[in-house]
């Protein structure tokens, strides 16, 4: 059995696992294929797996794949910079890194141009590293009110990233921060159905904690 193969079965086979644990739908988390260091012949590979979902952290150097594969559901899931916004939406399915104003208001123009709606997550910086993106949790709340006003977009959640610490276990507050964060802020009007959190390093551990999305590259592709 190829080693892609086999890894996307012991990455499934984990996904089960850890959501059975914690009283949770297997079939509530997406895998979302992160593609940013591998070619087009892999990407192909890993959709011929079953695999519809897939990330990338950079809008040029990803360009070409992911206009060869238009058919596959594209996720934005890098920092993105307010030049680029005109560059992601006619390609992505969601972005998952919007953690400013300025960035809000570059999606909301280019959308309007491209009448269209913008699907996107909220990036909050849950873990507090200073080499995080995000917002700080005590923003969110005021953030998710003034982009309400950007009729264009779309908040479908919330979105973080936890530090690489060799026991994932200590990586569980930061994720448990984020669902608390989107329970507190979901209302009518706002359902924050999605949280993207979790990656090679700690994916079970995030959705034990209630993650909807998780972000695997290596223990994918290598």
């Amino acid at each position: 059995m190829p080693a892609l193969e086999e890894n996307y079965k012991r990455i499934l086979d984990n996904v089960s696992k850890a959501a059975l644990r914690s009283g949770r739908d297997p079939g509530a988390v997406r895998l979302i294929a992160v593609t940013k260091t591998v070619g087009i012949d892999r990407v192909r590979e890993a959709a011929a797996l079953g695999i519809t979902d897939f990330g990338e952290n950079r809008v040029r150097e990803a360009a070409s794949k992911v206009e060869q594969m238009p058919e596959l559901r594209w996720h934005f899931v890098g920092h993105l910079q307010s030049n680029k916004a005109k560059d992601v939406l006619p390609f992505y399915t969601l972005i998952h890194t919007l953690d400013r104003p300025s960035l809000a208001e570059a999606l909301q123009r280019s959308a309007e141009k491209l009448d269209r709606l913008v699907d996107a997550l909220v990036q909050v910086n849950t873990s507090g590293e200073e080499s995080k993106f995000g917002l700080a949790p005590g923003e969110l709340s005021l953030f998710l009110e003034k982009i309400s006003a950007y009729e264009r977009i779309r908040v479908r959640g919330l979105m973080t990233m936890a530090p690489f610490v060799k026991d994932p276990e200590e990586t569980r507050p930061v994720f448990e921060s984020l669902r608390r964060l989107r329970d507190e802020n979901t209302r009518p009007g706002l359902e924050l159905t999605e949280l993207s959190m979790g990656m090679t390093n700690d994916y079970e551990v995030a959705i034990e904690e209630g993650a909807t999305m998780i972000r695997i590259g290596t223990a994918l592709f290598s």
